[in-house]
């Protein structure tokens, strides 16, 4: 199982977390988001040594231009795709992606067919009002009949209180960002290392 913490936009917290061995560090490109990065932040990542932890880039509703300017600074992250993107915008990039699928109700799920280019399927709580980023925690019972083979990425208000409920749900990878957060899009080291700790003796 992996972990990925998401919404990091300075480089002391990524260092921390790849020096955490966390498997995914996720970087929000999202104008509405508060953690989004910087053009600075960004061009400091060209030449950053991430260890093991891949980069994942988080987009909604992004422009072709956009996407291919992440690919040339970046070639080895991952595409992450949070908006009304189809299979065939995601696809055309010939490059690694995971698409999220909002969680409402059990047919909330069937949307993973439209997408039968993705490598992974972040898993979030719905929202009318906003492109994930919630912080809240979504009715897990709804993926009794996913598996490991599907590759999903369980996120949505997950912390150190209900990180094992998540490992007993049995995703491919956890999703982490508010909930290693001492205030909003502002990381936290002590709990992303005690978030760690407990993932690792899950």
């Amino acid at each position: 199982m992996k972990i990925k913490i998401c919404g990091i936009k300075n480089k002391e917290i990524l260092q921390h977390a790849c020096e955490l061995g966390v498997d995914f560090a996720g970087f929000i490109i999202a104008d509405e988001s508060p953690r989004k990065i910087s053009e600075e932040f960004l061009l400091s990542l060209v030449d950053f040594n991430f260890l093991n932890t891949k980069p994942v880039f988080v987009f909604v509703n992004p422009s072709v231009e956009m996407v291919n300017k992440i690919i040339n600074l970046i070639p080895a992250s991952i595409l992450q795709f949070h908006g009304d993107e189809t299979d065939q915008f995601c696809n055309q990039f010939n490059h690694p992606y995971w698409k999220s699928i909002p969680v409402k109700d059990s047919s909330s799920l069937n949307s993973i067919n439209n997408f039968a280019s993705a490598h992974g399927f972040l898993l979030e709580t719905f929202s009318s009002t906003s492109y994930g980023g919630t912080g809240q925690v979504f009715d897990w019972s709804l993926l009794k009949n996913l598996s490991l083979e599907d590759r999903f990425i369980l996120a949505g208000g997950i912390n150190q209180e209900n990180i094992k409920d998540a490992i007993s749900m049995n995703p491919w990878c956890i999703d982490v960002n508010s909930g290693v957060e001492s205030k909003l899009a502002n990381k936290d080291k002590a709990l992303m290392s005690d978030i760690l700790e407990v993932f690792h003796d899950g």
